[in-house]
């Protein structure tokens, strides 16, 4: 994704006719960038001109991704996969109008272009509907966001094909559930209140955070994003007004740490972050070190509890180290490993994610193979 110059704006005044106090995550946050629409996947690059001779016979499995066109990590996957003569596609929901698509209901095929397909393996990532180029206030709009919302949905949990992440496990996921399978697999989680009266909270009776209850960006024009990042209580701001909608009021932990971890099949490769405020990673990146770390076995053990618990295959996850304790902060399903991997100056998850994705591919292949000529 392409940073974009966004001018700071004044969110701390009251505005519109009913004079109310802009939300709390929304003052102060001139952070922007605008998500380019351009592929640069390799395959669709060769199909698209013709570089790829077609072959008659079975139809074509294939690992389907339903991403958006800025996913850099999904590009990475389809050159790694390509060196191995798998094929790759993708639905980006950026660049998903006007695409030659036809599913069939009654065998796990999909005519994709002028190719007929059949998905082995099906990836849902950042096909987010508020990235569709339509205005949603209109009716064309709202009925493209609609039909999409429905079909996406359905194709990331059809019964006959396999998903990398469980998505109707992940999609529910959210951050209140994800604290309380934290606290039963014996992790410790912070205080957290959710409320639409911020000022009048103080879970763990100290300094807290108010976050999000949903996505750390938000997409009001597609395309063009806003961060809703963390950002400390202060009472002298915030005093008795309410918000329009609830958020997270949660304890503050000094930490001796903090990690990121991301499991991929049965592995887990950490790195240790070293920033000043937790919107840091986002406003100021280049000023955050990040280095890989080796991860404690009893941590491992409990994380890939986690993803069993909750059907995840490739998650990053969060973590503060606080004395003898590791806190769980949250679970990112959709994580984006490229960036850790540039500060850190190595390759190490994109190496496991590829490799976990081919094998799986190959397996679930090999095992329907006979079953394909009847198709």
């Amino acid at each position: 994704m392409e940073s974009a110059e966004g001018r700071p704006v004044d969110l701390g005044k009251p505005s519109g006719p009913s004079l109310r106090p802009t939300p709390m995550l929304l003052q102060g946050q001139d952070y922007f960038f605008r998500s380019p629409d351009t592929s640069l996947d390799f395959q669709e690059r060769m199909f698209r001109a013709d570089l790829v001779a077609d072959e008659p016979g079975d139809p074509m499995p294939c690992v389907l991704v339903l991403a958006r066109a800025a996913d850099m990590e999904m590009n990475e996957l389809s050159l790694a996969l390509a060196e191995h003569d798998i094929r790759m596609v993708r639905i980006d929901a950026d660049r998903c109008q006007d695409l030659a698509l036809t599913i069939y209901t009654d065998t796990p095929l999909i005519e994709f272009q002028h190719w007929l397909l059949r998905p082995v393996l099906v990836w849902r990532r950042h096909f987010d509907i508020t990235a569709l180029p339509v205005d949603p206030t209109t009716v064309h709009g709202a009925y493209v966001r609609e039909q999409w919302q429905a079909v996406a949905n359905w194709l990331a949990c059809r019964d006959d094909w396999e998903q990398v992440n469980s998505v109707r496990t992940s999609e529910h996921l959210d951050r209140l559930t994800q604290l309380q399978g934290a606290t039963e697999v014996g992790l410790r989680v912070p205080r957290t209140a959710v409320t639409t009266m911020p000022g009048r909270s103080r879970p763990g009776g100290g300094r807290c955070i108010v976050k999000t209850a949903g996505h750390h960006l938000l997409e009001p024009e597609p395309g063009a994003l806003r961060g809703l990042f963390p950002q400390p209580l202060d009472i002298r701001r915030t005093g008795e007004a309410r918000e329009p909608a609830p958020v997270l009021v949660q304890q503050y932990l000094d930490a001796d740490q903090e990690l990121r971890v991301f499991v991929v099949g049965d592995q887990a490769i950490g790195y240790r972050v070293q920033k000043l405020d937790p919107a840091q990673l986002w406003v100021d990146p280049e000023s955050v070190v990040v280095e890989p770390a080796e991860i404690p076995e009893d941590l491992v053990e409990r994380l890939l509890a986690l993803c069993r618990r909750w059907r995840l295959d490739i998650a990053g996850f969060d973590l503060l180290g606080v004395g003898d304790d590791w806190v769980f902060l949250e679970v990112n399903v959709n994580c984006d490993w490229r960036w850790f991997e540039h500060r850190a100056d190595c390759t190490e998850v994109s190496t496991a994610v590829h490799a976990w994705v081919r094998n799986r591919f190959e397996k679930l292949s090999a095992s329907a193979a006979g079953g394909w000529g009847c198709w």
